[in-house]
């Protein structure tokens, strides 16, 4: 490991990043050097520049992805070479305003009757019912759920944000009975290889693809695709946007406003949060 890794690693560690965001800065500072062949830290203005358009123009990159390199590049130089600036122009790519396709209920229903193994669907209901992030479903713990208040814990989730999830009652029983069926000791989905270790956010998403295609959902999409539907879901039946940003765990408000706007006014009842295992139940016997 080279003292410069070592710094970045040291730099945000001290502003208690995230271990994804490790792994993304870490690896556009390593994209950066391969390309020119040498230390960033040996790097000027106009090869930054140089490495910035290529990303956009010869790579055609999301704008979110050139952000993150944008991001990654002006921690390092500005966080741990503490340069004084960061006088380097990047246009990033206008971000696509686009409405993703969202699951209905129905379609949600499918995909978790699909799943079969008990572990999986425990895992997709989860992931639905409380709207998590998958970084944040794998990880959950046993000792996360609490029972006795109706809550999930979430521990250091984006943004290094603990925050409490509500938790239904159905939800809630389908959890006990997972447990007594197949005893998870320390994580709540471990791998079945050695159950020390969680499963991945990589497994978590082949376990939702699979379960898709068998539901017959052809709706483009991943594992996040269960947030989205907790969260329009929820505004359906009348959640407030302050509530959802809360359960959703959204540092900003705009974040959560997007889901306002792709929900249309007339969909949304006034009413109290919906337990959406339960409706599922209703819905489909």
């Amino acid at each position: 490991m080279t003292p410069l890794r070592q710094q970045m690693i040291r730099a945000m560690r001290q502003r208690g990043f995230s271990v994804r965001t490790h792994q993304s800065y870490l690896a556009a500072v390593s994209a950066l050097a391969r390309y020119h062949g040498r230390s960033p830290a040996d790097l000027d203005v106009g090869q930054l520049q140089a490495y910035f358009n290529y990303l956009a123009q010869e790579r055609g990159l999301s704008s979110a992805s050139c952000r993150l390199h944008l991001n990654a590049v002006r921690f390092l130089y500005l966080r741990v070479l503490e340069r004084a600036s960061f006088d380097v122009a990047f246009v990033v790519p206008k971000r696509a305003q686009r409405i993703p396709e969202l699951l209905t209920r129905e379609e949600v229903g499918r995909i978790l009757g699909a799943c079969t193994n008990p572990k999986h669907r425990m895992l997709l209901e989860t992931c639905y019912g409380c709207g998590l992030r998958v970084s944040e479903l794998v990880c959950l713990r046993v000792r996360d759920i609490d029972g006795e208040r109706g809550w999930v814990r979430i521990e250091q989730g984006k943004g290094a944000k603990d925050r409490l999830v509500s938790l239904s009652p159905v939800l809630l029983a389908r959890l006990r009975r997972y447990w007594s069926l197949c005893r998870p000791a320390h994580w709540l989905f471990p791998t079945a290889r050695d159950a020390r270790e969680h499963l991945s956010i990589s497994s978590a998403q082949r376990v939702f693809s699979r379960a898709k295609a068998h539901g017959g959902v052809e709706k483009v999409g991943g594992i996040h695709s269960l947030r989205h539907a907790y969260a329009t879901h929820q505004l359906e039946n009348g959640l407030a946007v302050h509530q959802l940003q809360r359960l959703l765990g959204h540092g900003n408000l705009q974040s959560t406003m997007r889901y306002v706007h792709w929900v249309p006014e007339g969909q949304r009842a006034r009413a109290d949060a919906l337990d959406l295992i339960a409706d599922l139940e209703v819905r489909h016997g």
